[in-house]
């Protein structure tokens, strides 16, 4: 090993690493729906950077009790922006990111580390014998977050 090229190891992982998104957390809220046949709904979240480039998948609740061949991701399809920009070959379910439908209420999902820069959450949700839903949450990390509200199958969807 040469020791010259020591002292700019430490230069190149700090000019390359990650700026924390600060903890921030994710709300996401859904609504309560008063209608005869009620199904959770699929929601999935993921930031898309502004300039450009691969998007990241912060959440996925689709129903992962169905038996049989069938895992309940063949409905994910339903969630059509996400599927289009990466959900298809998402490799499910993603330790972190998968989990159960929600019943209505508000929860609560930190958002992962990502480098400094101007993003789009996207939060979608699909219900069976439902509707569709996209929100799009603007955000500047490190800086902060923002805030939208859907009007059908999405409330409230903020990032603090």
């Amino acid at each position: 090993m040469n020791l010259k090229t020591l002292p700019s190891i430490p230069l190149l992982a700090a000019t390359t690493m990650a700026v924390p998104a600060a903890a921030a957390t994710v709300s996401v809220t859904v609504p309560r729906i008063n209608v005869a046949e009620y199904h959770k709904p699929y929601v999935v979240g993921w930031l898309e950077p502004v300039a450009g480039g691969e998007a990241k998948t912060v959440f996925v609740w689709y129903d992962l009790k169905k038996g049989g061949r069938e895992p309940g991701t063949k409905w994910l399809a339903d969630l059509r922006t996400w599927w289009r920009k990466g959900g298809r070959s998402l490799k499910l379910p993603a330790d972190g990111v998968s989990g159960a439908t929600r019943a209505p209420g508000t929860y609560q999902i930190p958002l992962p580390n990502v480098p400094a820069g101007q993003y789009v959450l996207k939060v979608e949700a699909a219900r069976e014998t439902g509707g569709r839903e996209l929100v799009s949450v603007p955000i500047t990390v490190p800086r902060g977050g923002g805030a939208a509200s859907g009007k059908t199958e999405l409330g409230a969807v903020s990032i603090r």
